[in-house]
């Protein structure tokens, strides 16, 4: 109960209006129904928030909104990652500044870096700003993996850093984080793929920072309490039940598809902006038909 990084925390969606613009009053609404659903803490600007495709301001006025109508309940995870340290630093100080409780930062993308070079970024970071760090690994997106090796490396020396997501999809790769950082209490790895929450758990990883909480916050979150309790079917339930959602991800970007599966529960989020923004007819079907699967069943 030490780590900060810990339980279902929700990379939040920024909701949108037809013309792109954000409607800061739906990102009010889904962070209240996010807390409401028992989520542990939110994440703005992971993959789901779409910060690839906001300017500065925007980015300034969502992460205030997010952590002025949030008001401590939950602590608020900034993703702040750049390619370059220089830029990493500066857009974590505004993150602290604008009252985040922790950052989420990707690893160095584009170009290619060895583990040495993303060592020196993070312990960088770790040296000119205090809060707590978690790391986010997803090399599909970046082009570089954090090796096991550097993440005990980063959590041997460094304070801030108190976590890392693993969205790498290598099973392996989360269990050689577990294991390498399980010296220190106070660390967390978190699942990043939403199929792997419970597994992440069993192995003595902490939670999830799971996109399809977007969609079914209780029944994601179901899947930690009920772990908590002893109850492992009561969690392999509910941890099965998201197998037809993530299937849906063929047709199309997973943050793409789990966006239009939240506003056709109808919430007005908008669609991701352009041009990330495309799913087939047959995809719309599909999420259709798991949607009204998923309310048979009860999940929410």
């Amino acid at each position: 109960m030490n780590k900060i990084a810990r339980g279902i925390i929700t990379p939040i969606l920024t909701p949108m209006y037809d013309d792109e613009s954000i409607n800061y009053e739906e990102l009010k609404n889904q962070v209240e129904r996010l807390i409401a659903a028992g989520v542990s803490g939110l994440f703005v600007f992971g993959t789901n928030g779409e910060s690839y495709v906001l300017n500065e301001e925007e980015r300034r006025s969502v992460l205030k909104t997010v952590v002025e109508q949030t008001a401590k309940r939950v602590p608020v995870f900034a993703g702040a990652g750049f390619p370059g340290t220089k830029e990493t630093i500066r857009q974590s100080l505004i993150a602290k500044d604008l009252g985040a409780d922790a950052l989420s930062l990707l690893c160095p993308y584009f170009a290619a870096a060895n583990q040495n070079e993303i060592y020196s970024h993070f312990a960088s970071v770790n040296r000119e700003v205090d809060l707590p760090v978690v790391i986010y690994n997803i090399p599909a997106r970046t082009g570089n993996k954090v090796a096991p090796e550097t993440i005990e490396r980063l959590a041997n020396d460094c304070e801030h850093i108190v976590g890392v997501k693993d969205s790498s999809g290598d099973f392996l790769n989360t269990q050689n984080y577990i294991v390498r950082t399980s010296f220190r209490d106070d660390f967390s790895v978190l699942a990043g793929n939403d199929a792997l929450i419970l597994d992440t758990l069993v192995n003595g990883g902490a939670g999830a920072i799971a996109g399809c909480s977007n969609i079914y916050p209780k029944t994601i979150c179901s899947i930690y309490t009920s772990f908590l309790a002893g109850d492992l079917d009561a969690a392999l339930k509910a941890q099965r039940s998201l197998i037809p959602l993530r299937n849906t991800f063929r047709y199309g970007n997973p943050n793409t598809m789990i966006k239009c599966a939240t506003r056709m529960l109808g919430y007005p989020v908008g669609s991701t902006r352009a041009p990330f923004n495309g799913i087939s007819p047959e995809g719309i079907e599909a999420l259709r038909k798991v949607l009204d699967d998923g309310k048979r069943l009860g999940m929410e």
